[in-house]
């Protein structure tokens, strides 16, 4: 979700396009869906230090749950999960800082 592709500069430096690219397909069990969901929605809700993203927004999270229907109390249960997306993009953001 988090790497960065090819910009279409690089593409067409090789004859390509966006359209040649194939499409990656990622299966995501059903019950992550709603942690998946809210992680996609917060994807503007970065907090930054020193021009490098250093976690999400907690205080957009209730608000945006809400805005997807994510009550309070699942909101609760699917918290760790949208930890375990943040770590790991955080880890894939800084690897393409380098």
């Amino acid at each position: 979700m988090y790497e960065r592709g090819p910009c279409a500069g690089q593409l067409t430096s090789f004859g390509l396009t966006y359209a040649d690219l194939p499409e990656v397909e990622v299966e995501v069990w059903p019950d992550a869906w709603p942690a998946l969901r809210l992680f996609e929605a917060l994807g503007t809700q970065w907090r930054l230090g020193q021009g490098t993203p250093t976690g999400l927004d907690y205080t957009a999270v209730p608000l945006v749950a809400s805005m997807l229907g994510i009550g309070r109390h699942d909101l609760s249960d699917i918290f760790p999960d949208l930890r375990v997306m943040e770590v790991e993009a955080l880890a894939v953001m800084a690897e393409s800082m380098e």
